[in-house]
């Protein structure tokens, strides 16, 4: 794919859009008022459920994934949702939460679903969407300005 860009006197950044990044990137001019720059997306990498994985090594790996989202707002929400609730979940409930939070490829969805921004999909509206969206309220005015401790123990 081919992207025509007029040529502004600098030189253009490696982000073509905030979701595009640039894999290869192949620069050329054909006349002075234009440049041409063929890029190729990077691929989503799916996700693959671990399999057998131990009840509290889950535990610990999902803690971990909610505190280190790469957005500070669901580091926040998820992170200290996880230290409230992870110790409390069942194994379809912390099966559920990893999905929730590992299949979607975009953060910002999750956070719109939670904070009813955008409707939730069905495939994630399930009890644990529902405690997150609750949660999300903070209906007890707590202060959640700081991610909790990485040294859960459930």
């Amino acid at each position: 794919m081919a992207l025509n860009l007029l040529r502004t006197g600098r030189l253009l950044g490696r982000w073509i859009s905030p979701s595009i990044s640039l894999q290869r990137a192949a620069l050329s001019t054909t006349t002075n008022d234009e440049i041409h720059i063929e890029y190729q997306e990077n691929p989503i990498i799916k996700w693959n459920e671990p399999k057998n994985e131990p009840t509290e090594k889950k535990r610990s790996r999902l803690m971990y994934q909610s505190r280190k989202r790469g957005m500070l707002e669901n580091d926040l929400l998820l992170g200290n949702f996880a230290a409230q609730y992870l110790a409390k979940m069942d194994e379809k409930q912390l099966r559920m939460y990893d999905h929730l939070i590992n299949q979607p490829s975009n953060d910002w969805e999750i956070y719109h679903w939670i904070t009813d921004a955008k409707p939730t999909p069905k495939e994630y509206d399930n009890e644990v969407m529902s405690s997150l969206k609750e949660y999300s309220k903070n209906a007890m005015k707590e202060s959640r300005t700081r991610q909790p401790d990485l040294n859960f123990s459930p």
